[in-house]
């Protein structure tokens, strides 16, 4: 029998972490070269699903429902909150204008043949989106639950399709020049930090599969991500644009359309609830800032042309990441003393692992800035 509750969280968790980044994945791999990718993409996987476990832990040590400032808050005082605060709303207003705009050119080709209309479009995705957020948390989990089997299936048809015209030569190349360059786009990718909240709620009564629903949430976008990026380089070597699903057809643009459609859902979803649950926001206060600040500063980048899309991912990535990794290694560790509920899982932490990928995110940032 399906766990029905199990799934919805662990697509959840898939569903936020699969968007924009998957699109710039491919173009980024062309230029490190597939192997140099795979290896960023498995290691920060690794590392990033730890991060996850985490932040799941702590949030079944808090009697209390919160989202990642109430928590940041609660067990690390304002200065806490206020750094997480920033990384939060950074690293959503980061994806939701990526999303528009990867949208807006997806949408513009799809329709009109050309990215012309790029920003009329990322509008209309906008007012769509907006509308669905209106549905609550029984709304997230129906969206969810069909966008991304749509994502899952989408992926594994393409892979299958076009696996025979992967070219060796082409997954086969590297440049250790560009060794680094993968980084802050495959950060990006696999940034699931702000749903955790989420699934803490979708698993009310069955926490006990909190800890196999993050696993599975975590490890789903690392297949899929090999799958895609896979066929990508393999079939269109260095000549991958930005946004990968541009350069093959209508069918891999849909799949772009769906992988933005179900992330920007549930980043919209858990930045409304952080400011409510935690900042305690009115209704019209909440919305100016979950989806009038966001459109304003899609529209301003888009017209003056500020940043490209890899850009934005890059820098969107490494410091969201490299700020919440941190601080959500120092909310477990003071979790594990002062929370306030026997947790139904709990993951092993010292010093030493906090210093090792405290490093890690703080090279990242260091890296993609400079």
């Amino acid at each position: 029998m399906v766990d029905k509750k199990f799934w919805q969280s662990s697509f959840t968790l898939t569903g936020t972490i699969v968007g924009a980044g998957i699109l710039g994945l491919p173009y980024v791999f062309s230029k490190s070269g597939f192997l140099i990718g795979l290896f960023w993409l498995i290691f920060i996987g690794l590392i990033l699903m730890y991060i996850n476990l985490c932040l799941g832990e702590v949030a079944l040590r808090t009697k209390t429902k919160h989202q990642l400032t109430g928590y940041a808050s609660k067990y690390l005082g304002k200065w806490g909150a206020r750094i997480m605060l920033f990384s939060v709303i950074f690293g959503i207003y980061s994806a939701l204008i990526a999303y528009m705009t990867a949208e807006g050119q997806s949408l513009s080709m799809l329709f009109i043949g050309h990215e012309g209309y790029a920003l009329l479009f990322g509008i209309c995705f906008w007012i769509v989106m907006t509308l669905f957020l209106q549905g609550g948390l029984e709304g997230l989990k129906k969206v969810e639950m069909v966008v991304v089997s749509i994502i899952i299936l989408l992926i594994i048809a393409m892979f299958l399709y076009l696996a025979p015209n992967i070219k060796i030569e082409n997954i086969s190349y590297y440049d250790f020049g560009n060794l680094f360059f993968p980084f802050g786009v495959v950060m990006f990718s696999l940034l699931g930090f702000s749903s955790i909240a989420e699934v803490r709620r979708e698993l009310e009564g069955a926490e006990k599969k909190m800890k196999q629903a993050i696993i599975i949430g975590c490890s789903i976008p690392i297949v899929l991500y090999i799958l895609f990026t896979i066929v990508f380089v393999g079939i269109m070597g260095k000549t991958i644009s930005e946004v990968a699903t541009l350069t093959l057809g209508t069918w891999p643009i849909l799949l772009g359309v769906f992988t933005m459609t179900s992330a920007f859902f549930v980043l919209s979803f858990s930045l409304r609830d952080n400011f409510i649950l935690d900042l305690r926001f009115k209704k019209l206060k909440t919305f100016f800032f979950v989806s009038i600040v966001p459109l304003v500063l899609y529209i301003i980048i888009q017209y003056l042309n500020l940043f490209d899309f890899v850009k934005i991912l890059g820098i969107g990535g490494v410091i969201t990441g490299g700020l919440t990794g941190v601080m959500a290694l120092l909310m477990n560790i003071s979790a594990k003393k002062n929370g306030n509920r026997k947790p139904e899982y709990s993951v092993g932490i010292n010093w030493l692992i906090f210093l090792v990928l405290s490093l890690v995110f703080v090279f990242g940032i260091i890296l993609e800035l400079y």
